[in-house]
């Protein structure tokens, strides 16, 4: 019987006549379930990320359960399967090397199964991701669950930050300010339930930045992962996915220019983390809406930073659930938003934050009196150095730096930085400007979190706690200083990062956007023709795939072959 027969796709299995149907019925009865489920009920596939191998996610098999039992109750029929787990804090040498791995492994599992709509679990922050990139390239009715923050750390009457407080504390040990149980003691004080970084590092950012985007249910973003809530909003999220399924709300409905507009702003608006400009950049790759670096530049200089989150403010993500979440601060930049397209509650944005509002003006503050003046988000800069543009988050980094020329202390790995910067005699002053190579996409590869080098012993010893650092790395949402990133095009493909020298000058402007070089061209094109590429470090399996295909971090760092969405949502074997 032909697939094109059944409005659904699930039907093509489970309606299936002779040996085929037959098998497809048989298997599915071993796991208890009768006729009735293959009858009219869509089929829901929870897509989970649950591993205890990565601590982010090891509550989502919970919430999987709560899905179901939504599922169950509009007349779904749902099925749970696993997709490959990323946990950043555990993962060497970096999950980002495999984001575009689960983005495949998800858009082949689903379009492989017999699925009407997808349920996509997703924690800590490549996961979300990786898993809304596979979903997209399928282009069914899709919603997203993102498993939330932890409760806040507690040492000694403070606020700890998950990944905000290894970066202060752990310079304090290094500069002699801190003992080592102190230092241990704060471990196991700062990670006090399941769930993900409670600072608006990249989980929580990807949280929200998926919430804005219309895929997630409004105001889950940012439930504790041990709240109640999270899990009765799951529920409600197994219900609204069956009700998709019917409606025919695909994910290229939701996924508009308007809607990544959106996410744009509002990631500036919670002061969020720069690895959001790579992701989005992907997603918008794979479901083929047009978005560019110069974008995140563009359409955030104008938005205040209103959040007063970790790392570049002091409260934590239990405080911004409880202040109102994400509704309440596209509530207050609603002026900037585009407000009447669909998201996944089947509403518009404008009905989903109609009654929003702040119920703690210092947590997320008014936009008539923000946090951080507009600009203070992500910037985009491109000059000499950067012809592609690299990342600048400046709420996170020091004014005074914002406008700085100073010689460059070039390194060409991470690992010769991090003993170099321990040894006392190193040629660095608060002025030197410190340079990594080769940890970009291809370079490392994977494009690994290091780029907030840690401040020279010397310098913290002398009370330094900031300088002007230059890479092709990403850093962890969770860090914080005047740190570029994402330079590109990166060392490791011969941009002009792969030719800087110890003893060059660079000058930074960041009202100006510019990052430039201070070498003449001349002597440019002579490094140039003398440099070599470097050996790929890897030749077999995955990681050769990615270092031949994977795109630079202005592109979103994907596949090159993996751009565009096929939108069929056809599996690719018929009977």
């Amino acid at each position: 019987m032909s697939e094109e027969v059944y409005k659904r796709r699930s039907e093509n299995w489970f309606k299936a006549e002779g040996k085929h149907g037959y098998i497809y019925r048989e298997r599915f009865r071993n796991m208890g379930f009768g006729s009735e489920v293959f009858s009219d009920k869509p089929v829901i596939g929870i897509a989970t990320t649950w591993s205890e191998l990565n601590p982010c996610n090891a509550h989502l098999d919970r919430v999987a359960e709560a899905v179901k039992r939504g599922v169950w109750e509009a007349g779904g029929f749902p099925l749970e399967f696993p997709t490959m787990s990323l946990g950043e804090p555990v993962m060497r040498p970096t999950t980002m090397l495999w984001r575009n791995l689960l983005a495949m492994e998800t858009e082949e599992l689903i379009r492989a199964n017999p699925l009407d709509g997808v349920v996509l679990l997703a924690g800590c922050d490549k996961t979300p991701p990786g898993m809304l990139m596979g979903a997209a390239s399928v282009n069914l009715p899709t919603l997203m669950i993102t498993g939330g923050p932890m409760l806040n750390g507690r040492y000694k009457g403070e606020t700890l930050g998950s990944g905000t407080a290894v970066w202060k504390y752990s310079e304090q040990i290094r500069a002699g300010k801190l003992s080592i149980e102190e230092f241990f003691a704060m471990e196991s004080c700062s990670a006090r339930s399941n769930g993900s970084c409670m600072t608006m590092g990249t989980a929580s950012t990807m949280a929200c930045v998926t919430e804005a985007l219309g895929v997630q249910l409004p105001g889950s973003a940012a439930i504790p992962a041990v709240d109640a809530r999270r899990f009765s909003t799951s529920q409600e999220a197994g219900r609204r996915i069956v009700q998709m399924v019917y409606d025919d709300q695909v994910l290229s409905k939701v996924l508009t220019r308007e809607a990544f507009e959106n996410a744009i702003k509002v990631n500036a608006a919670i002061g969020g983390s720069t690895n959001a400009v790579v992701h989005l950049l992907a997603i918008a790759g794979r479901i083929g809406v047009k978005l560019d670096l110069d974008d995140f530049d563009t359409l955030a200089r104008e938005v205040p930073v209103l959040v007063n989150l970790m790392p570049s403010g002091k409260y934590l993500m239990e405080e911004f659930f409880d202040a109102g979440g994400l509704p309440a601060v596209m509530k207050e930049i609603e002026g900037m938003l585009h407000t009447e397209h669909i998201t996944v509650s089947g509403k518009s944005v404008k009905e989903n934050i109609a009654t929003a509002e702040s119920w703690n003006a210092d947590v997320i503050t008014p936009a008539s009196k923000p946090f951080q003046k507009a600009g203070s988000g992500i910037v985009v800069l491109k000059g000499s150095l950067a012809p592609d543009g690299c990342v600048l988050k400046v709420s996170a980094a020091t004014p005074e730096l914002l406008v700085h020329t100073g010689e460059a202390l070039v390194f060409e790995q991470i690992e010769d930085y991090l003993v170099a910067s321990e040894d006392m005699n190193l040629p660095v002053t608060k002025d030197t400007v410190l340079v990594l190579k080769h940890a970009g996409p291809r370079g490392f590869p994977g494009f690994p979190e290091v780029g907030n080098m840690p401040i020279p012993r010397k310098l913290l010893e002398q009370g330094i706690t900031d300088m002007v650092r230059i890479s092709d790395a990403r850093m962890s949402g969770t860090a914080y200083g005047t740190v570029l990133l994402h330079t590109s095009p990166e060392a490791a493909v011969g941009g002009p990062l792969a030719l800087v020298k110890t003893g060059d000058m660079i000058e930074l402007n960041v009202p100006n956007r510019s990052i430039n070089l201070l070498v003449s061209e001349e002597e440019m094109a002579k490094r140039k023709a003398a440099w070599v590429a470097p050996a790929p470090k890897h030749t077999r399996g995955w990681s050769k795939l990615y270092y031949e295909t994977v795109q630079q971090a202005h592109l979103g760092a994907d596949l090159d072959f993996l751009n565009g969405s096929s939108g069929s949502g056809i599996p690719r074997h018929s009977h």
